[in-house]
């Protein structure tokens, strides 16, 4: 207002009372009545005279060629005004300059408090408060209901997105507000062309609340939807592909729809993702034009659609700095051969199972076009692979404590690619209260085939139960077609051999004492499993049914063949987003030789944190006059489960049953039960587990409260 003040003065001229400094005061500077010209020569007069201003210039030396002084000169007049106790010359005839500065410490500084200033920007904030409303949306008129549209999905849309609703109803100041109503009235106009309603119109208004009153402005947001426009002809600007109707099937709106801009853009996207599942990778899809009809309330919708050359797949070219795996390796791991028709599912298939190896920090497989023809009317397309390996090596411990078993610290280091491609060393630890134990292992992941480990391992083990204790090594070869936390599979089996050297104390009922007996076992398991849950580690619906059979013979004393065999189902059914039932079932059976004569640590014995728990780890069965477990030919073993689980924490319920019998099949009688409740924590690898048991009907000896703390459900 200042500057468009002083722009009026000078315009128009000075003010009637405007006079000069020291100029005789008058009454009125300018006669009330000025002919034209007189009027005229006012405007043109200067605002300071010549005269006065000419005053106002200092003077100015006469002999402007004298010579300048030189800096001797100046240093010279200086050295004369200290010798006569004069104050050194500045140059300017000015006596405020001459004096000397005022010392710093003689100023009286007050720090700069801000506070003052945000409380009093907060007590305005708070003084303006607002609230808002829509008018107008319960007049949408749609007569298609093919995709239905109602208020509440408008206003659901505004609320999430809405700048009026952000601010919570308050602001700083006016302006604030109006800006907010601005920009919600084309947020709205763009949520409702969304949906179809091209004419449709948003009026915004403030209504201030009434004189004297301390209420909120209200913001008010007037709609006019219009009517909605719906899909005219629908035509792609595409060349032929095979088949005919792939671009057409692949867009779902039809003409007479709604024009909803999300269903448009859905559609559009399956097509760039539909044409390379059906062998066009290199697909492009332009910018889409509707063409919109006020008379008929149609648009008629055109996409131009580049689908590039149809292909097959070709041959595998790496790259990187140090690539991991050759082309060949990767080739066995693909689940396509080269020459079949290119499905982008399969590729996303294959980099998925290259970053399940754990060797690569970065891995990305891209095709490229080659111009060479495969047949059938297509070309092959090349599979980039660009690979950065990351660290081969890994360290992994866990930490567990169970009743019966006591504490427990296993931990292992592996190098994944010691021996390419996939060659794995693995040496691995286990200390703890009743068992220790170290061993080495030798694993070969995908070999020969996509999925398929081949592992040998040595170790040797230490193990002081109550139901025996047993000095054992252990030689093994295994191979499997596992599950892994990227690729559960419904099926899988495992087979390979076991060789064991075990010296073992057992009781002796003969002649009722403990003694030792080496035992020579040579054991050649073998399982299978069908898996129909939604996960490995935290499984919330479906099944597995597992079976494991292992031939055995014994050389302890005398030679002994006998098989080992254990059956087992589990069970998982939501019965909400949160809450889970759970089962499990287990039978096991040992046929063709005495219970004395196997093994005591190849026998059965059930309790424990991952059997029946409320009991002691391998506590139920048969026992010793001591009371300690000898272990049995047969086991049955069942637990139910209620799991809760809210965020990452959750609460179970359970009850678990079991018994292990002398014979070889089981009486299913003198069932045992425990029950009990646990906490789990869920993390990215697996829910952490903690559970806490009793025996229903304990006996002496048996421990009132069991404690078992480890990784992952109990089943």
């Amino acid at each position: 207002m200042a500057l468009i003040g002083l722009q009026a003065w000078i315009g128009f001229g000075s003010p009637a009372t405007a006079q000069r400094p020291g100029a005789p005061q008058t009454e009125q500077a300018r006669p009330p009545q000025q002919t034209p010209a007189e009027r005229q020569a006012g405007d043109d007069a200067p605002i300071i005279p010549d005269e006065e201003f000419d005053e106002s210039i200092p003077p100015i030396d006469a002999d402007l060629d004298a010579p300048m002084g030189t800096a001797a000169d100046w240093q010279a007049e200086q050295a004369q005004r200290a010798a006569r106790g004069q104050a050194p010359a500045t140059g300017v005839d000015d006596a405020e300059l001459e004096q000397p500065l005022t010392p710093l410490e003689s100023f009286d500084v007050q720090p700069f408090d801000d506070n003052s200033y945000a409380q009093q920007d907060e007590a305005k904030a708070a003084e303006m408060r607002y609230s808002y409303r829509i008018e107008g949306l319960d007049g949408l008129v749609d007569a298609s209901r093919v995709v239905p549209v109602d208020a509440d999905t408008i206003r659901a849309r505004f609320n999430e997105l809405s700048a009026l609703e952000e601010g919570d109803g308050r602001a700083a100041n006016g302006a604030m507000i109006n800006a907010r109503l601005e920009q919600d009235q084309t947020l709205l106009a763009d949520i409702l062309s969304g949906q179809g309603y091209f004419d449709s119109q948003v009026r915004g208004s403030l209504q201030l609340p009434e004189q004297g009153s301390n209420g909120p402005i209200t913001v008010l947001l007037d709609v006019t939807p219009g009517p909605r426009y719906t899909l005219g002809s629908v035509r792609f600007d595409a060349p032929p592909v095979t088949p005919p109707d792939l671009i057409e099937r692949s867009f779902v709106p039809r003409p007479g729809e709604p024009i909803v801009a999300d269903r448009i853009l859905g559609a559009e996207a399956n097509i760039a993702v539909a044409l390379p599942e059906n062998g066009y990778p290199f697909v492009s899809v332009g910018q889409r034009d509707i063409l919109l009809d006020a008379q008929t309330r149609t648009g008629d919708y055109t996409l131009p659609v580049m689908p590039g050359p149809r292909s097959s797949f070709g041959d595998f070219v790496v790259s990187g700095d140090d690539p991991v795996f050759e082309p060949a390796h990767i080739a066995r791991i693909a689940r396509f051969q080269k020459g079949d028709l290119y499905d982008s599912r399969m590729v996303d298939d294959l980099r998925k199972a290259l970053v399940a190896t754990g060797l690569f920090s970065v891995v990305s497989v891209n095709p490229q076009p080659s111009g060479e023809p495969a047949g059938d009317g297509t070309d092959y397309a090349g599979l980039v692979v660009d690979q950065q390996a990351g660290p081969p090596r890994t360290l992994a411990g866990q930490a567990g404590y169970a009743t019966g078993q006591g504490i427990k610290l296993e931990g292992s280091w592996t190098h994944r690619n010691m021996f390419p491609p996939e060659g794995a060393l693995v040496a691995h630890g286990v200390l703890g209260t009743q068992e220790q134990g170290l061993g080495v292992a030798f694993r070969r992941s995908n070999a020969g085939r996509r999925d398929r480990t081949v592992e040998l391992s040595a170790d040797v083990n230490h193990s002081n139960f109550d139901a025996f204790e047993a000095y054992t090594g252990r030689i093994a070869g295994r191979i499997s077609y596992d599950s892994t936390p990227i690729w559960q599979k419904r099926f899988t089996y495992s087979y390979g051999f076991e060789l064991l050297g075990t010296n073992e104390q057992d009781y002796d009922f003969e002649t009722s004492e403990r003694r030792r007996r080496t035992y020579y076992i040579l054991a050649l398991p073998g399982q299978v499993k069908f898996d129909t849950s939604d996960s490995l580690l935290d499984p919330t619906k479906g099944f597995r049914l597992s079976a494991m059979i292992s031939p055995e013979t014994s050389l302890g004393s005398g030679a002994q063949v006998y098989a080992r065999s254990i059956f087992e189902g589990t069970g998982y059914y939501p019965v909400s987003d949160g809450i889970v039932l759970a089962g499990r079932a287990r039978v096991g059976m040992i046929g063709g030789a005495a219970r004395a004569q196997i093994a005591p640590s190849r026998r059965f014995y059930a309790g424990g944190g991952g059997s029946v728990r409320g009991f002691g780890y391998q506590e139920l069965g048969p026992k010793d006059p001591d009371h300690n477990p000898i272990g049995g030919r047969s086991l049955v073993e069942a637990a139910a489960e209620v799991r809760y689980r809210f965020g990452n924490y959750g609460l179970v319920a359970f009850v678990d049953a079991g018994q292990v019998y002398t014979s070889a099949v089981p009486r299913f009688d003198n069932w045992r039960f425990g029950a009990g409740i646990g906490a789990r924590f869920y993390t990215n690898f697996g829910p952490m587990r903690l559970d806490v048991a009793t025996p229903l009907g304990r006996k002496p000896g048996e421990s009132r409260i069991s404690v078992y703390i480890s990784i992952g459900q109990a089943f």
